[in-house]
């Protein structure tokens, strides 16, 4: 499979509830980083990617994640209290995108200037458990 650069779309709130009731998975794989791209309501953005942090597919919950990174890039908000554990808890169960979910948190830190999950990436054990 070769892999091609997409732009991220810009989805309305419509398009979201079509695809998040679809049986699309590439849609649904891309839906939080489109959304926490492109979305003008941070607030929307982050509750959608909350939602997909518990889809069954490991992708789209290290997706959500990336989501959440993206929000933070672009929008510069994000709720810690709801965040956090929900990074943490992929950081530490989601191993096959512990990578994905690594830089996620770095950008995370980054752009909101927070300090989450450091004793773990400091150790390099981003599939060890961490306490939440």
């Amino acid at each position: 499979m070769s892999r091609v650069y997409k732009p991220l779309d810009y989805l309305s709130n419509g398009d979201v509830n079509k695809i998040l009731e679809s049986d699309n998975m590439n849609e649904i794989i891309r839906l939080p980083l489109s959304v926490g791209m492109n979305h003008p309501n941070w607030k929307y953005a982050q509750n959608l990617c909350v939602k997909l942090s518990k889809h069954e597919d490991a992708r789209v919950r290290s997706n959500a994640v990336l989501g959440f990174a993206y929000i933070a890039r672009t929008k510069g908000m994000l709720e810690k209290n709801i965040v956090k554990p929900i990074v943490l808890k992929e950081l530490n169960e989601n191993k096959e995108y512990g990578w994905r979910i690594t830089d996620s948190i770095n950008d995370i830190n980054l752009f909101m200037k927070w300090n989450i999950g450091q004793k773990a990436l400091n150790r390099g054990n981003v599939s060890g458990k961490i306490p939440l």
